[in-house]
């Protein structure tokens, strides 16, 4: 029962953090570095690159950017794991296919939490689903992330995947304390790597990280932002 309660109280504390930080979100002064987009599909990195639903996607990011996730990677390549890049620039046109999957999405949880009211599943989708000009993917400044396991050959355990596929659910707040202690561990491994190359976790989805747009600002509590949107 105190699990329960102490997973309520969290989740309840994230929520109202959350809500706090979208009303500063257009208080936040961005201050453009112009820094270029590139791929971190050609920077001779290993990392693993989950498929995207855009043709020919190029996993681009800030050049700021590049250096850090390299130092992740080589990190994690000294503990036989790979970083895995879910997702990183994404266009308009990219978050708006996303925010019109969310019917999709809907449905699909629908299935997955019979028991739920429909009303408290579309709360949790919209959670998870940023409204195109919302998105700090827009940016190039946000990247989403997972890791693999090269010696037990597979994805690692976040607590709310199965592989690469995430069942969404507050379950997904980083320190979410209902999930397994493995969970808890694989967590803290990659949460901790980006926290140290100066990112900021999302507070409701710990395969989240930004960099120098508004939400980083805001987290680290900078005057101004140095990346606004890239169209």
């Amino acid at each position: 029962m105190s699990t329960i309660k102490n997973a309520k109280k969290y989740c309840e504390a994230v929520e109202a953090k959350d809500a706090r930080n979208k009303i500063l979100v257009p208080t936040i002064p961005i201050r453009e570095n112009h820094t270029a987009l590139k791929s971190l599909k050609e920077t001779g990195l290993d990392l693993i690159f989950e498929p995207s639903f855009m043709d020919d996607y190029q996993y681009l990011v800030r050049e700021d950017m590049i250096e850090k996730i390299a130092r992740i990677s080589r990190k994690l390549g000294a503990q036989n794991k790979i970083l895995i890049i879910r997702s990183a620039w994404r266009s308009f046109e990219h978050q708006q296919l996303l925010w019109e999957t969310k019917f999709i999405s809907f449905q699909r949880m629908q299935r997955m939490y019979p028991e739920k009211p429909s009303k408290e599943i579309e709360e949790m989708v919209s959670h998870f689903i940023a409204p195109p000009r919302e998105s700090m993917h827009t940016t190039g400044g946000a990247i989403d992330a997972l890791t693999y396991d090269a010696v037990q050959d597979c994805v690692m355990d976040f607590g709310t995947n199965t592989g690469l596929e995430i069942k969404l659910s507050k379950q997904c707040y980083p320190y979410h304390p209902g999930i397994g202690p493995e969970a808890k561990k694989n967590r803290a491994l990659l949460i901790g790597l980006f926290e140290e190359e100066d990112f900021v976790c999302d507070l409701k989805e710990y395969w989240h990280f930004d960099y120098g747009n508004v939400m980083w600002a805001i987290g680290k509590e900078r005057e101004y932002a140095m990346y606004g949107t890239i169209t």
